[in-house]
C-alpha cells in the first residue's frame, strides 16, 4: 500500500487539509498521485474562495475578530483598555522573580543589556493598576491587548512574537472571594466567544511566575488562557497590597481553537499565511 509522500503531506498540511485524508492509503502511487492533485485542488480553491470573502466582505481577519470580541466583552464588564511599551527593563523581570537563576532567561529578546521585548504584560500592568488606584482611590478594572516576544519552541502552538489580552481587578473584591471572580469572569469571557459549558475547561495548573494561585482554561485540551489572584509575594515588590485577579488570554491560541485550526502559525504575524489561508496558492 501507498501513502502521501512528505513533501506532498507539507503542502496538504499549508492547504488545511482535515487530518482523516492524510493517513490514506492507495493500491498504486499512480492512484496516490491522482488523489493528491484532485485534493491539492479543491483545497486550493477553498483558500481562494477564503481569502476573496475577506477582502471582498470581511474585511476582518479572524484573529482580529477575536481579539475585538474580547475587547469588547471587557468593556462591557467595565473594564478600560491601556497600552503600555513594548520594551521593558531588566528591573521589571526581576520584580516579577525573573532573574539570571530561572530558566524563563532564556527565553528572553534582549534589546541590550538592561533591556527587553516583554515576554508578558504584567510588569506594566502593575505599575498602571497601582497608580490608578492611587489617584482615585476606587477599584480599578483594565485590560492590555499587545504584542509579547518569547524564544518558544517552533510547535503547532508556539510562537515567538504572540498577542495577549490581560485583564485584572485591583481592590474589586473581598479577601477570599478573589476565586470565585476569577471563575466567573472566565466563565463570561467563554460566553463572549460563544463556547457552551463542556466545549472548554479549567484546570488547576502550577505557574512559573504565579506558583498555586492559577488556573488554565482549555479548549480542545489546549491552553488558551491562565488565571491568577493574589494578595502574592510578587505583589510588594511593586507596592501593591490589595486584592486582585486577573486573566491573560493569547489571541492567536483562542483563535486557533476557535477556527478548529492545527498550526498556530496561520493566525499570528506571519507573510506565509492570511486569515489562516496560504498565500503560496
Amino acid at each position: 500500500m501507498e501513502k502521501y509522500t512528505v513533501t506532498q503531506l507539507e503542502r496538504l498540511n499549508e492547504l488545511n487539509c482535515p487530518p482523516e485524508e492524510l493517513d490514506a492509503e492507495f493500491e498504486t502511487k499512480e492512484d496516490r498521485n491522482q488523489r493528491f492533485k484532485k485534493l491539492e485542488k479543491e483545497l486550493t480553491r477553498y483558500a481562494r474562495n477564503d481569502i476573496f470573502d475577506l477582502l471582498e466582505s470581511r474585511h476582518m481577519t479572524k484573529y482580529r475578530m477575536t481579539g475585538n470580541r474580547m475587547c469588547q466583552w471587557l468593556m462591557d464588564e467595565g473594564f478600560t483598555e491601556v497600552i503600555t511599551p513594548t520594551i521593558i527593563s531588566k528591573e521589571a523581570l526581576k520584580k516579577m522573580g525573573i532573574d539570571s537563576g530561572s530558566p524563563f532567561m532564556e527565553q528572553i529578546f534582549w534589546v541590550d543589556g538592561k533591556h527587553c521585548l516583554r515576554p508578558m504584560l504584567a510588569p506594566n500592568l502593575y505599575v498602571e493598576m497601582r497608580e490608578l488606584l492611587r489617584i482615585t482611590r476606587k477599584p480599578v478594572k483594565i485590560f492590555e491587548m499587545g504584542s509579547c516576544f518569547r524564544k518558544e519552541s517552533q510547535g503547532s502552538q508556539h510562537l515567538n512574537e504572540f498577542t495577549m489580552l490581560n485583564l485584572v481587578e485591583l481592590a474589586a473584591v473581598e479577601d477570599g472571594e478573589q476565586l470565585g471572580e476569577l471563575e466567573r469572569l472566565a466563565k463570561s469571557a467563554m460566553d463572549a466567544l460563544g463556547l457552551e459549558e463542556g466545549e472548554y475547561e479549567f484546570v488547576q495548573e502550577d505557574s512559573e511566575v504565579y506558583g498555586k494561585v492559577s488556573f488554565d482554561i482549555l479548549i480542545n485540551g489546549m491552553e488558551v488562557a491562565s488565571g491568577s489572584y493574589g494578595p502574592h509575594f510578587l505583589d510588594s515588590a511593586w507596592g501593591v497590597f490589595d486584592t486582585w485577579v486577573g486573566i491573560g488570554f493569547g489571541i492567536e491560541r483562542l483563535t486557533m481553537a476557535l477556527d478548529k485550526g492545527r498550526t498556530i502559525r496561520r493566525y499570528g504575524r506571519t507573510l506565509a499565511f492570511i486569515d489562516g489561508e496560504p498565500l503560496n496558492i
